[in-house]
């Protein structure tokens, strides 16, 4: 009977899987596609893949995106760790409100985030470009972060760090020997969690944009807008891998 049970609830899986990644699937292969069209087959080819190197929009945009990405990473990966410590190890009056706004910018629309960002900078007379996009990837990365050292900080024993305290080591010495060795798993999930939100952002990214500031997702999509580019399954195909392996290694780190 469980057997049966459990053949209905495999395939029941694996259907919704295919139903989910059938569209990605398919844009991977067409990627590989020797035809301009995607519409039928007409045989393998890496041609899409080789002329990216000759595409100096796409290449900007991906230069754009690996700065943005590894900045906004760097800032949010340090403050939401900062912030998780505060709020697991301190008890202080409003905390528990600061926990509930923690958990606003997972939950508000990105096309919300993006207009309050726009209408902030247009009124402090901030230029749009490189530096407004990493201020809005940070604020929106910090919660994610923080959520997931919190998590870590929550399974951690604190008689640890206590007992390294009790044996002469300073604040600063059993932070730096303890604590952070017992939560960087989740720091370092947190901040390739923080990289891969970036690196894929276009809505966000679309508002507070300046020009000759796009990253890669703002490029794929105008190209999209403008033609039918088979260069936009093979760059896409990239991202996705890429993605993928991120989402992966973040996974990895934090059941670590």
């Amino acid at each position: 009977m469980k057997s049966g049970v459990s053949r209905w609830l495999g395939a029941y899986v694996a259907v919704v899987l295919l139903f989910l990644h059938l569209p990605l699937l398919i844009l991977m292969a067409f990627s590989f596609n020797a035809s301009r069209f995607s519409v039928e087959w007409t045989g393998f080819t890496l041609g899409w893949f080789r002329g990216l190197a000759n595409r100096p929009d796409i290449l900007s945009g991906l230069r754009n995106s690996l700065v943005v990405g590894v900045t906004s990473t760097i800032v949010s990966t340090i403050l939401g760790t900062m912030l998780a410590l505060a709020l697991s190890r301190y008890r202080f009056r409003g905390r528990r409100v600061m926990e509930s706004l923690l958990y606003i910018p997972l939950v508000t629309p990105e096309i919300v985030v993006g207009i309050s960002l726009l209408v902030l900078f247009s009124a402090m007379g901030v230029r749009l470009g490189i530096a407004t996009i990493v201020i809005a990837h940070i604020a929106f990365s910090i919660s994610f972060v923080t959520v997931v050292v919190q998590a870590r900080l929550a399974g951690m024993d604190m008689h640890l760090e206590e007992a390294a305290m009790t044996l002469g080591a300073g604040p600063w010495r059993s932070f730096r020997r303890v604590t952070l060795p017992l939560i960087m798993p989740g720091v370092v999930a947190g901040a390739l969690l923080a990289f891969t939100l970036s690196f894929d952002d276009y809505v966000i990214t679309s508002f507070v944009a300046g020009s000759g500031s796009s990253t890669l997702p703002v490029v794929i999509y105008g190209m999209v807008r403008r033609n039918i580019d088979p260069t936009v399954n093979a760059v896409s195909t990239v991202v996705l891998v890429v993605t993928t392996f991120l989402i992966y290694l973040s996974d990895r780190f934090s059941r670590k």
